[in-house]
């Protein structure tokens, strides 16, 4: 298990594992391009061997790619959807040349059409995603789905859902090309309790029996302003939110997810004391453990 940030890419893609390091990351996320949307640059060889040396240089293994907010494979509107479509295929081809181990993306939103026509649809985007195969893409470089809180009709807010897509979408495409993303606040806000070890272990029990933990690859961790249940996306600090300290200390004893990355993506420059926080609760952990 190892705990990480969300890390700014400003003034260049090869600076982030520096900043990861600073404030104590094991492992890190980030953007490989504006999240607002934007023609992407292209990342100079130059930029490409700086970040791997210091990404070696800091001993940061593990680091993954997260896709722009505008991604919607569920839009009426085909220059968003062929463009989310075309936006996810670059970032693994980024992913592939940076040596990430996955890229995490976001679904869309069924508003314009429907829930049966947007769930459609999207299948239809993540295949195309794949096919034709992208040469660059590692065999073992994967696509996951991030759970979201489901407000304004986005898409893959339930287990369910997300493993509808993912068996729908390997019926055409080689197996083990998806995995999940489990976000804390979102599962929360979604009504997946995580306040307390029985809650924890119900939960991901559920997610075994309905997607499959074997699916499961990184867990974005974060505390909810919010309400179990109230479908709102808003993160929070670890411990000052409605999921709280014993719930995260449940999350990170849950033996399931003890190979698993935890990377916060909580509010802005508290990300040091989320970390030491996270680390904190895991040394208590492995010393009951001996």
């Amino acid at each position: 298990m190892q705990f990480g940030a969300h890390i700014s890419i400003a003034g260049g893609i090869e600076k982030a594992p520096e900043r990861a390091h600073k404030i104590g990351c094991e492992c890190f996320q980030m953007f490989s391009r504006s999240p607002q949307g934007g023609k992407a640059k292209e990342i100079t060889k130059s930029a490409v061997n700086n970040f791997k040396k210091y990404c070696q240089k800091y001993n940061l293994k593990n680091y993954y790619i997260h896709t722009p907010y505008y991604i919607n494979l569920a839009s009426a509107n085909n220059r968003i959807y062929y463009g989310s479509i075309s936006a996810i295929r670059k970032e693994l081809e980024t992913a592939d040349l940076l040596g990430a181990r996955a890229v995490v993306t976001h679904l869309g939103s069924a508003k314009e059409l429907g829930e049966k026509e947007a769930r459609e649809k999207l299948v239809r985007g993540l295949v195309k995603v794949f096919n034709p195969p992208t040469p660059l893409i590692r065999g073992e470089l994967v696509l996951l789905l991030e759970i979201t809180a489901g407000s304004g009709n986005i898409m893959g807010d339930n287990f369910e859902e997300i493993a509808y897509f993912t068996k729908e979408v390997e019926k055409e495409i080689s197996k083990d090309s998806l995995g999940v993303c489990f976000d804390t606040a979102h599962a929360f806000a979604s009504g997946y309790d995580l306040r307390s070890k029985k809650a924890v272990k119900k939960t991901f029990d559920d997610f075994d029996k309905i997607i499959g933990l074997k699916r499961l690859k990184l867990i974005h961790c974060n505390d909810s302003m919010v309400d179990l249940g109230s479908h709102i996306d808003r993160h929070e600090n670890i411990g000052y939110g409605k999921i709280g300290i014993e719930g995260f200390e449940a999350i990170i004893n849950e033996p399931r997810l003890k190979n698993l990355d935890f990377i916060i993506e909580t509010p802005f420059m508290r990300d040091r004391k989320d970390l030491e926080v996270l680390k904190k609760i895991y040394v208590r952990k492995d010393s009951k453990n001996k």
